[in-house]
């Protein structure tokens, strides 16, 4: 069996905006290819202007007492909006992200998430875990797990 990395949730100050503003640019603009100058600034303006909203809501992963990654999880209609789930480049394919997301699974009996059809790794776990695709863009699927189903 593989050997999952231990981790922590804490949640998120004010002395973290700068990390999570740097975490979500990372999401977009590694995944959001050949944009153009004017759309990168809109996302940078978005994010500066979002994430000191959502504070509140976010919490950073901790593994081995360094900061690694956050989460994001907001309600959503019948459900859980996994708004956000960003984990260091260093500390992927360790079991870490999987474990969040079954935790969540467990918790709620719908979630739904947004993700860029070029992050392959993570829309094969999304299905694997039982996600199915409800919305197509042209660069991201909107997916929805359901318990009930």
């Amino acid at each position: 069996m593989k050997n999952h990395k231990a981790y922590k949730l804490e949640c998120a100050t004010k002395d973290d905006i700068k990390l999570l503003k740097s975490y979500k640019l990372a999401t977009i603009l590694d995944y959001a290819k050949d944009l153009p100058e004017g759309e990168i600034e809109k996302i940078t303006n978005y994010v500066k202007t979002t994430t000191p909203k959502q504070i509140d809501d976010y919490e950073i992963i901790i593994v081995d007492n360094k900061k690694v990654g956050c989460l994001l999880l907001e309600k959503y209609e019948d459900g859980i909006l996994l708004n956000e789930l960003y984990i260091d480049k260093n500390y992927r394919r360790k079991g870490i992200g999987t474990n969040i997301l079954n935790n969540i699974l467990n918790n709620y009996s719908k979630v739904y998430l947004w993700v860029y059809k070029e992050n392959t790794l993570a829309l094969n776990l999304y299905k694997k875990l039982g996600f199915k695709i409800k919305e197509t863009t042209e660069t991201r699927y909107f997916m929805q797990y359901d318990k009930s189903c």
